[in-house]
């Protein structure tokens, strides 16, 4: 048995959130590619064959629906958003975070300051429930191994117009409890240099400040840490604790149940949209009543009331204003809030017809209410099983209200 393993690492991408210039939306995209600049390191008392098992694997393709999201290997597909942006001619990766709009909880770090640690970048944007579910790891990663030689770096790269606001940002970043450094991206400037098209997305980069492995989407969080432990054994850094981290995620932040999730995200705005039922379409950009149908089914929406449906969102004219969803999923997330610097908009949920009692979300009460104060992601339904196919309604009582995305978990 050889001392010594080249590090391939399996790379899971789910299109399922990517822009409609994808093909299928629907497909689930898994690929898998040698880590750059292999490593040729094994970890200090795991036996080569289990890690070979764990992280290494020929060149695969898989292909399945949304209801079986799993890699050959066993591991679960992750959702992840995409978002292509053209590369920057002659931007080397770590470099780029010299060119960092504004950095939250540290002075700005250039690639020589970093020299000689091990970086872990995390692409993320306070919207995506995506990466809120691995915030809980990248937190418990940043907290074990800050001094022994790792520093993450969250690079915030807003998919939404409001998402470039700085003030949301801070807000999200001591909502989240994150206290490592966060570079704010709001050009896109440094996603290019790394090429990177997806949240979340994790970038490895040695003590050398080369990139030797990406990971995208959620999961297969033990094998990424041993990434990070191996390039610190690389660095020269003794006596790391081989334990991965234990993380027991709550609330917004806790892992999707894959089992029964059989709603793919979807968008409000006209671009990006799929299934919207309303008799009649959508009539772009300008004002109209719209009706629900007689009926949903599965994965379709609607909208009640005088709303205005744009690129990117639906806005609210008038009071009373609905959108109705037929889903199966355990949680419901809505992407939405006020129109900028707009008063806060009250509204009430049901599912199926009646308050959500026990299946309420962390951003309503027993009885459906709730109040959307800022633009963000809201947690609306979070159901116990059996999950079925629901009918979720939501009715905003004042106008005034922005919808961009629904999502699930």
């Amino acid at each position: 048995m050889p001392s010594s393993i080249n590090l391939v690492v399996l790379e899971t991408i789910n299109s399922m959130s990517a822009p409609s210039s994808v093909p299928n939306r629907r497909d689930l995209l898994v690929a898998s590619a040698a880590a750059a600049g292999a490593l040729n390191v094994l970890p200090v008392g795991v036996p080569a064959a289990a890690f070979a098992t764990a992280i290494a694997a020929p060149n695969v393709g898989f292909a399945g629906d949304m209801n079986a999201p799993t890699t050959s290997l066993g591991l679960r597909v992750p959702f992840l958003h995409g978002l292509p942006i053209g590369q920057i001619s002659g931007q080397s990766e770590i470099a780029s975070l010299e060119r960092a709009d504004e950095w939250l909880n540290s002075p700005p770090l250039t690639a020589s300051a970093l020299r000689g640690k091990v970086v872990l970048v995390d692409f993320w944007t306070y919207t995506c429930i995506n990466w809120l579910r691995t915030l809980p790891h990248v937190r418990a990663w940043a907290e074990k191994y800050k001094d022994q030689g790792l520093a993450v770096i969250g690079v915030h790269a807003p998919e939404f117009a409001f998402e470039k606001n700085i003030n949301n940002v801070r807000r999200s970043v001591k909502e989240m409890r994150i206290d490592y450094p966060v570079a704010v991206d709001n050009e896109h400037v440094i996603w290019r240099a790394f090429e990177n098209q997806y949240w979340p997305a994790l970038y490895f980069i040695d003590a050398q400040g080369r990139v030797r492995h990406h990971h995208f989407g959620e999961g297969s969080y033990e094998q990424s840490e041993m990434i990070i432990q191996a390039l610190l054994a690389e660095a020269g850094m003794r006596g790391i604790n081989r334990e991965p981290v234990s993380v027991e995620a709550q609330g917004i932040e806790a892992a999707a149940d894959w089992s029964n999730l059989k709603s793919p995200e979807n968008y409000v705005g006209y671009d990006r949209t799929e299934s919207f039922a309303s008799p009649g379409g959508a009539l772009l950009d300008k004002p109209r009543m719209y009706d629900l149908p007689v009926g949903l089914r599965l994965n379709e929406w609607a909208l009640s009331g005088d709303w205005t449906v744009k690129s990117d969102r639906a806005a609210l004219n008038k009071a009373n204003g609905t959108m109705a969803y037929r889903f199966h999923a355990r949680d419901l997330h809505l992407v939405m809030g006020p129109a900028a610097s707009g008063p806060s908009v009250r509204f009430r949920v049901l599912i199926d017809g009646k308050a959500p009692g026990a299946a309420r979300g962390t951003d309503i009460d027993e009885q459906g209410d709730g109040t959307a104060t800022e633009q963000r992601l809201y947690q609306l339904i979070r159901q116990s099983k059996p999950i079925a196919d629901r009918q979720f309604e939501i009715e905003f009582l004042t106008p005034g209200v922005e919808a961009f995305a629904f999502t699930f978990g």
